[in-house]
């Protein structure tokens, strides 16, 4: 074989272990960053009434913003406690920026103070989400 060859098997190779390095990352919940402020267009976006907001910072261009939206929708409306509130961030790169989030969607899980709980990149899966905010939420879930 020539070193083409190998170098193109080699490429093949490192490009499949990044994929799989980053489809399990996909989802995950993750530990809160610590922000000093929320930016203004979040922050306005919480409810003083319900002990946690997940914030769903997506883009127009998102595939899987759509999917995620009516996951949560869906955690939210069965959930007591919970809210979900979408954000389009295509125009405010630099809320995205304040916060760390470099892909869409990003859900971060927010107090009503404004403290972040958790955040997930991607497709959140729903049971190690309902399992982390079950000590933040109110009922048989807290």
């Amino acid at each position: 074989m020539t070193t083409g060859v190998w170098a193109l098997l080699g490429a093949v190779a490192l490009v499949a272990v990044i994929a799989v390095a980053l489809r399990l990352r996909d989802g995950r919940v993750r530990a809160a960053r610590p922000v000093a402020a929320l930016p203004a267009p979040v922050r306005d976006l919480l409810d003083g009434r319900t002990p946690v907001t997940l914030v769903q910072l997506s883009t127009e261009f998102c595939a899987t913003c759509r999917q995620t939206r009516s996951l949560l929708e869906d955690l939210a409306g069965r959930t007591e406690g919970l809210r979900h509130v979408e954000l389009d961030v295509t125009d405010l790169p630099d809320v995205a920026a304040e916060l760390g989030v470099l892909r869409a969607p990003t859900t971060l899980a927010l107090t009503p103070a404004g403290a972040e709980l958790l955040r997930v990149g991607g497709i959140p899966k729903p049971d190690p989400l309902m399992a982390a905010l079950r000590p933040h939420l109110p009922g048989p879930f807290g």
